[in-house]
């Protein structure tokens, strides 16, 4: 059984390419380990990024090849109806 988070970033990424794109909100589904299967990136400009891992990375970014620590994310839970409407969006 997965598990869904979404978390807002309120900085830059402070790449080049995306700098000005604004701030963003994450979006992840990770197996129970924490490892992520989806990520999914939201900024204030609408662009968005979708990441998996069958598409791992483009010049943008990437995939987390860190597994979340479940602990920390916790109150960051959502449903899986939550992510799929994101990331269907």
């Amino acid at each position: 059984m997965n598990l869904y988070f979404n978390r807002p970033w309120n900085e830059t990424t402070g790449d080049p390419l995306t700098e000005d794109w604004g701030t963003s909100t994450y979006y992840f589904e990770t197996n129970q380990n924490g490892e992520v299967v989806r990520q999914l990136e939201v900024y204030s400009n609408s662009k968005r990024l979708k990441y998996t891992r069958e598409h791992l990375q483009d010049k943008f970014g990437g995939l987390s090849e860190v597994p979340l620590d479940l602990v920390e994310f916790g109150e960051f839970q959502i449903t899986k109806d939550e992510f799929e409407e994101a990331w269907n969006r």
